[in-house]
């Protein structure tokens, strides 16, 4: 019974002395430093060994100006303990009442402990730091890693260079904590990429690559590969990336993921060229089936986007002879799937594409890539407008694979294929579920057109001009781009002045880009801009324009001003994060 008496009262005891802690603590941070005094003092005297408790009491007497007192602390203390950071405290207790010389004097004491004890580093260093002293904490780590050259401080004084300023020197002791700890080179990516930024002449760039490309002569090691195209790919100069992962390759020739992840990144990016250049050396380097197929079908997909209807019969060739030389099996489903797609939208041969995916529902394959296939399948009969039977095959995905991510995407296209047949309530009520959706990219294009719908659908009972308009979506999804530029031209002239014209205006200068026609495209998004600039669009227009003259009328003043609007007057839209990258980059700022 004492026993359990005693461990109560312990146990009671330290949850008063943790309360009294937490309210002294939240006293000097509201600045009631008289109330946080009287707490400190307490925990203090009842734990005079306590450093913590020491350096608190020190600093709300320091706020409320008892110098004396600090230096009275201090005395005791070090008459019973040799803490050198206690050197570091006095001499900053004179620092702040301007006895600089006396401070400095305090501060050299400190400094030359370590070379009676280089344990004493980091504690002093850290004291220094505590102040703002960062040159002193410089010099101290310095000095310590002198000392013991087990002792590494690289971190902590790339740190606090990174504080200062002092790119270089901050790069420069990051490099060399990765030359001893190499598995610290993803979290030298993190802080390095606060510093450097898309544009290749950005001055901290230069000295990034620099110092790497001094370092890859010296010291050919992994890393400094890695580093170098993690860079390039910063400045999205992937020309320059795929050289250092070629040279990267050849040290370690067990595997190709780390190209292939840049020539999909590439890709991405549409750098075509490029792309093209690391998906062929690929295709010619591994003896792997499936990182072949990989290689072929995007190789596929980039001749496909760059081709003029001239080029499609020799594609289709390069198709069939592909799937010839690897055959129609579960290995091969996505080529498969790319081939229907590519015979139905692109040779016009809808039936046959419909007919060729059939068959690859006999093989052997699990239920994802089944939907894979019926996804697909149902894009065709939309391409058709066999609406209907569309919605058979989106409808099968949903009830085989609930909650799933394409599930999701298949319920998006039951809600797309409703709204281009003219069942907006359907549709409305579709998008509703899907804006709660975990893909955040099914997620905005879900509000965005549920936004479309709900914004149209009352001006007018007989929803005309919301038909007129999913119509020519619908032809701008079949690739009647013309025909669906003069459908939206038909909404302009007969109904102007309606809530619908931003939306055709931005659709048709979308449609205008794609034809490379960019003068039409920009007269569209200025006019949204002009009159609309108050409307949810307003963003999406100023954001695109943007982008058309950064990207293709290499008129950068004019995509600078424009991301500049979206950044301070549309401070929540979707692009704000981009445009300010962007902006900033255009501005020459050295850091994202």
């Amino acid at each position: 019974m004492k026993k359990i008496f005693i461990l109560i009262c312990f146990f009671g005891s330290s949850l008063l002395f943790a309360q009294s802690e937490q309210l002294s603590d939240d006293y000097f941070k509201r600045g009631e430093f008289e109330k946080a005094l009287i707490g400190y003092k307490q925990l203090y005297q009842k734990n005079p060994s306590n450093n913590n408790y020491l350096f608190q009491l020190i600093k709300t007497h320091q706020q409320l100006k008892q110098f004396a007192e600090v230096q009275q602390l201090l005395s005791e203390r070090m008459a019973i303990s040799e803490n050198p950071q206690l050197l570091v405290e006095l001499g900053y207790n004179y620092q702040l009442q301007d006895s600089i010389d006396i401070a400095k004097r305090y501060y050299n004491e400190a400094f030359l402990k370590i070379e009676e004890n280089p344990n004493y580093v980091f504690g002093i260093a850290h004291q220094f730091e505590d102040h703002s002293l960062l040159d002193d904490a410089i010099m101290t780590y310095k000095r310590g890693m002198e000392l013991n050259p087990n002792f590494n401080f690289n971190i902590q004084l790339a740190q606090i260079y990174g504080e200062q300023g002092n790119v270089e020197e901050m790069f420069s002791n990051y490099i060399d904590y990765i030359e001893t700890k190499p598995a610290f080179i993803n979290s030298a990516k993190r802080a390095f990429s606060d510093f450097v930024s898309e544009n290749k002449e950005n001055e901290n760039n230069l000295i990034l690559k620099k110092l790497l490309l001094k370092k890859l002569q010296s010291q050919p090691h992994d890393y400094w590969y890695e580093l170098l195209s993690w860079m390039y790919v910063q400045e999205k100069d992937f020309t320059k990336s795929f050289t250092q992962e070629k040279a990267l390759y050849k040290r370690n020739p067990e595997s190709l993921s780390r190209i292939i992840e840049l020539a999909v990144m590439t890709h991405d990016e549409k750098q075509n060229e490029a792309a093209t250049d690391m998906f062929t050396f690929v295709l010619e380097t591994t003896q792997d089936i499936d990182t072949k197929l990989i290689a072929n079908q995007y190789l596929l997909d980039i001749e496909v986007e760059n081709a003029s209807e001239k080029d499609f019969e020799s594609i289709n060739k390069t198709y069939l002879s592909i799937l010839k030389q690897y055959g129609t099996y579960e290995q091969t489903l996505p080529l498969q799937i790319s081939y229907g797609s590519f015979l139905a939208f692109y040779l016009n041969k809808p039936q046959e594409g419909s007919d060729f995916l059939k068959k690859s529902l006999q093989l052997n394959i699990s239920p994802f890539q089944e939907a894979s296939v019926k996804l697909k399948l149902g894009d065709i009969l939309v391409l058709q407008e066999k609406f209907n039977e569309a919605l058979i095959y989106y409808s099968q995905i949903q009830a085989n694979l609930k909650n799933s991510t394409i599930s999701q995407e298949a319920r998006f296209k039951v809600a797309k294929t409703s709204y281009y047949k003219g069942d907006f309530e359907w549709a409305e009520s579709q998008l509703k579920i899907l804006k709660s959706s975990t893909s955040q990219l099914i997620a905005n294009d879900a509000l965005d057109l549920k936004l479309l719908i709900s914004d149209n659908k009352y001006e007018d009972s007989l929803h005309v001009a919301l038909k007129l308009y999913a119509k020519a979506d619908l032809m701008a999804f079949q690739n009647k781009t013309d025909e669906a530029i003069a459908l939206l031209d038909q909404i302009l002239i007969e109904h102007k002045g309606e809530s619908i014209e931003d939306e055709a205006l931005l659709k048709q200068a979308q449609l205008f880009e794609k034809k490379k026609q960019y003068g039409k495209a920009v007269t569209n998004y200025q006019s949204i801009i002009a009159n609309y600039s108050e409307e949810i669009l307003a963003d999406d227009a100023l954001y695109f324009l943007a982008e058309l003259y950064n990207n293709q009328l290499a008129e950068p003043e004019k995509a600078k001003d424009l991301y500049e609007k979206v950044i301070f007057e549309h401070e929540d839209s979707i692009y704000s994060v981009e445009a300010r990258k962007k902006f900033r980059m255009l501005r020459g700022d050295a850091i994202n």
